[in-house]
């Protein structure tokens, strides 16, 4: 019996949680991963690595909320992060443990500086952000430790293929 129908209607059911995610790549074409651990919502024992970004509000383009999420999340100010580079959607549980479609896009950004500054986090994002890292795209191929988006490396070089090599 197939039941690709009820997945259809759940799905069609489902909030659709916008949110905008940025690459951003330091001088030495390294990018910025935070590294989340859940021990007491609904994500409880999952770490993982993930893009700078967060959910767009409302009124807010995806451009508007990546410049706000960069600074919130860095303390790097923009008024532009340029074109969409890719997008993904999939259904993910939230750690309230609503379960959603996710409809994010990317962004790329070019930074000098190294540092982050978190004085603008949440209290939730204090709470799961066990820490930052620069990664490489060789060690981002290379990683066993769960990173999202899987494709960092493929996004990149096909947006910036002059810079990124394969």
């Amino acid at each position: 019996m197939n039941n690709s129908h009820l997945v259809t209607l759940r799905k069609n059911q489902m909030r659709i949680r916008k949110s905008s995610r940025l690459l951003v790549i330091n001088e030495n074409l390294e990018v910025l991963l935070f590294q989340f651990f859940h021990t007491d919502d609904a994500l409880a024992g999952q770490t993982y690595w993930a893009t700078v970004g967060g959910g767009v509000e409302n009124n807010e383009t995806f451009e508007q909320a990546a410049c706000r999420e960069l600074f919130e999340e860095t303390g790097i100010v923009r008024d532009d992060v340029g074109n969409c580079v890719a997008t993904r959607n999939f259904e993910m549980s939230l750690p309230s443990s609503e379960i959603v479609i996710s409809d994010e896009k990317f962004f790329i950004v070019f930074i000098k500086e190294h540092e982050v500054k978190t004085s603008n986090w949440t209290d939730h994002e204090r709470k799961v952000i066990r820490k930052s890292n620069w990664w490489n795209l060789n060690d981002l191929r290379e990683t066993n430790e769960t990173v999202f988006p899987n494709n960092i490396p493929d996004i990149l070089c096909r947006s910036f293929p002059q810079v990124f090599k394969i």
